[in-house]
């Protein structure tokens, strides 16, 4: 095991720069997520870090040492796939060993580090088959197993759960974070998908368009998100934001929205003279009698919740509620928001005020 440190990294294609000073500290046995949209840079991060990429300034350092220059197989890391990369002429168990038989490591290590490797993954009735014999799900168990069998200092995982369907999705995003309370050994995962960074990660880096947005706990970002970009990737489903201005109504401070509906803020809320986007997470959102008159334009049950698109004077907006309810588009709805829950951003830099 081993802290990495990403320190003002940028990476260059030619003249055109993808990564712009990237700055990470990962700490030893911590479980870090790297999430953003397609494009934004974070699995070529992550190949820089395992030496698949150069880099074209700043430092990459693991255990303290600067490993710029250090091919992958000096850097002690394990790197999992989202192709799964094994060999469909081999074992499952010379799939997991080849690793170690490239070092040239005795038989007897590899017969004892695989089925050590398969005795956590639950792999031994396996051990036999060939790729072609395997399911998905036991694919990726067998490429997390070769990764396993080399017992690096850091697994790097780059979207591993991508080709797996929704089901399998769930119960292989539990198995490799129970792997990794198991081992405790430092992991960077790379994934699109903001509910897997929320579930698995010790501390999510949200990054867009070659940056860092945000680093932090799950829930701090989900609290407190630094921006809108961050705001609106963080949380499912998306947070809504209504654009307006904040304005003194009957003596006290709220939110009017360009299309005349005021909305509460949370108390002490300092006022903003600039245009305000107005954010607030569907599920603060709740139906009750004292609630601001709305429409109902869309109902969507989903069996743990009901999803309410509504319009809230003139603006739409969504409520995600755990009452079921039943009501026809165009049916009145009392909706009540939850001041102390609500999110406000400069218009115009999309910074949290």
């Amino acid at each position: 095991m081993a802290p990495v440190t990403v320190k003002d990294v940028t990476k260059k294609y030619g003249a055109l720069p993808v990564i712009h000073g990237v700055g990470i500290d990962i700490a030893d046995g911590e479980f870090v997520v790297l999430v953003g949209p397609s494009g934004c840079g974070k699995s070529t991060l992550l190949r820089m870090i395992a030496g698949l990429e150069t880099i074209s300034g700043g430092t990459v350092a693991i255990g303290g040492r600067v490993v710029n220059d250090v091919l992958p197989k000096g850097r002690d890391i394990a790197m999992v796939f989202q192709n799964y990369a094994l060999y469909p002429h081999k074992t499952v168990a010379d799939n997991m060993g080849f690793p170690l038989k490239l070092k040239g490591a005795p038989k007897s290590e590899i017969e004892t580090k695989v089925r050590r490797a398969a005795e956590i993954l639950d792999l031994g009735k396996l051990l036999d088959r060939y790729p072609k014999q395997l399911s998905g799900g036991q694919r990726q168990r067998v490429a997390m197993g070769r990764a396993i069998v080399r017992d690096p200092q850091v697994f790097l995982f780059d979207e591993p759960l991508s080709n797996l369907d929704a089901k399998l999705r769930v119960t292989m995003r539990v198995e490799i974070k129970e792997l990794h309370q198991r081992l405790k050994t430092t992991t960077i995962y790379v994934t699109h998908d903001q509910i897997e960074a929320m579930t698995m990660a010790d501390k999510i880096v949200v990054m867009r368009e070659g940056r860092v947005e945000q680093i932090g706990a799950p829930l701090d970002l989900y609290d407190r998100p630094a921006n809108v970009f961050v705001a609106g990737f963080i949380g499912s489903p998306s947070m809504n934001f209504v654009p307006g201005r904040l304005s003194m109504e009957s003596g006290r401070l709220a939110f009017v929205s360009d299309k005349g509906t005021v909305l509460p803020v949370p108390e002490g809320t300092p006022s903003h003279g600039e245009p305000v986007l107005y954010g607030i997470r569907p599920e603060h959102i709740d139906v009750r009698p004292d609630g601001m008159p709305s429409t109902i334009s869309v109902l969507e049950p989903t069996g743990s919740e009901t999803q309410i698109f509504a319009h809230l004077g003139g603006d739409a907006i969504m409520a995600a509620v755990r009452d079921r309810i039943v009501a026809l588009p165009g049916e009145a709805i009392s909706l009540r928001i939850d001041p102390a829950r609500v999110h406000l951003f400069d218009a115009k830099s999309g910074r949290r005020l």
